[in-house]
């Protein structure tokens, strides 16, 4: 995370070092992605996808076969292998590590898996102060080793920036309370209304297994770090400034002040309320859904945070041409100003046509021109 410049949060402010944790010393200072998230100008407008890797390649498959997703997550050789698929396949320019959210809480034993089709679940749910106690704290080179061995394996085949990641804590305390996916939250809402202790509590411990965690994959090699808040968007914006933004601010000023060279994104789904409060908590880059326009999000987060997104993933199942005109929709609403990053609003969806997202790369890469410096300007 860059911090923001107090006296002048443009887009002139000087751009950060490179991250202290590159162990090539500085060979990505010219990516793309790492200078639209700093808002420097570029050489191409740098695109990536949300769960690039995935079901939607028939590598995947290949090479995924069938067992838990956390059984794979501990196979560091599999991992590099996934989370390498999908920068062949689409020329993309950014790769993100192939986890899971949820890999810490279940290191610790929380006990939380990830169940085929549905997502993470919990077979007992907190419920009081004293389900905390299996929340203990997480320790990346003990719990989980072999998430940074994954991430040094990566980054040994990469030329361009690897994307750690971990859970946000509303997202995460979600499924630990909610014991699995959720569509109205309802206890997770009520806890964090009936028990603000706890919760602050709660959230507290989730932030430490944040930094833990993504301080490991930095530490590892990897460049940047997204902080996914996916259901986020369920809050009213002061529920949200109350119960959430503290621990996500501590999250990223901690990542700051460990690794200052380290862009930070910050995404959720149905955040269009939120945007104003997400920048508020210093990420270098705000993931914006489908549901807002790029010029929107930006009059709404200031000039300070990049944007990244966000073509609905949905339009990616729909002929060429209305994909070919929806990308070029995200593109002018981007406008010139340095600081995109092209994204889906969302993950990729698993019957998705490969093809359609090579073809969407290429198009970004030809015609985007947010901070794309003209020939001849020295750029």
């Amino acid at each position: 995370m860059i911090p923001p410049d107090p006296g002048d949060p443009g887009t002139d402010a000087a751009p950060g070092p490179p991250s202290a944790t590159d162990p090539a010393g500085g060979r990505l200072a010219g990516s793309p992605f790492l200078l639209a998230c700093r808002r420097r100008p570029v050489t191409r407008v740098p695109v990536w996808f949300m769960r690039q890797a995935g079901r939607s390649l028939p590598e995947y498959r290949a090479a995924r076969g069938s067992g838990s997703i956390l059984g794979a997550i501990a196979q560091p050789e599999l991992v590099a292998e996934l989370t390498l698929q999908p920068v062949r396949r689409y020329g993309v320019d950014a790769a993100i590590l192939f986890s899971d959210i949820v890999v810490p809480a279940a290191a610790v034993g929380f006990g939380v898996d990830v169940a085929p089709g549905t997502g993470p679940v919990v077979e007992s749910p907190l419920r009081s102060a004293a389900d905390l106690e299996r929340l203990r704290p997480y320790e990346p080179d003990i719990d989980a080793p072999y998430v940074a061995d994954a991430v040094r394996l990566v980054v040994a085949d990469l030329d361009i920036p690897l994307i750690g990641f971990a859970g946000g804590p509303f997202t995460v305390a979600s499924y630990l309370v909610e014991g699995g996916p959720s569509r109205h939250h309802a206890r997770v809402k009520a806890l964090m209304h009936a028990e603000p202790l706890l919760w602050h509590r709660l959230v507290d411990r989730l932030a430490d297994h944040a930094v833990a965690s993504i301080r490991a994959q930095l530490d590892a090699g990897a460049s940047a770090v997204q902080l996914f808040d996916s259901w986020a968007g369920v809050l009213a914006p002061a529920d949200y400034r109350t119960f959430v933004m503290p621990a996500t601010s501590r999250i990223l000023e901690e990542l700051h002040a460990s690794h200052p060279g380290a862009p930070s994104v910050l995404f959720g789904v149905g955040t269009g309320e939120l945007l104003a409060d997400m920048a508020a908590t210093g990420a270098d880059v705000i993931g914006v859904d489908w549901r807002v326009p790029l010029d929107a999000a930006r009059s709404r987060v200031g000039r300070r945070p990049a944007l990244q997104g966000n073509l609905d993933p949905a339009i990616c199942l729909a002929p060429w041409e209305v994909v070919a005109g929806a990308t070029r929709s995200v593109l002018g609403q981007a406008g010139d100003e340095p600081g995109h990053v092209f994204n889906l609003g969302h993950g990729v969806l698993p019957e998705t046509d490969p093809g359609v997202l090579a073809a969407v790369v290429d198009l970004v890469h030809q015609e985007g021109r947010a901070g794309v410096a003209a020939p001849g300007d020295g750029q």
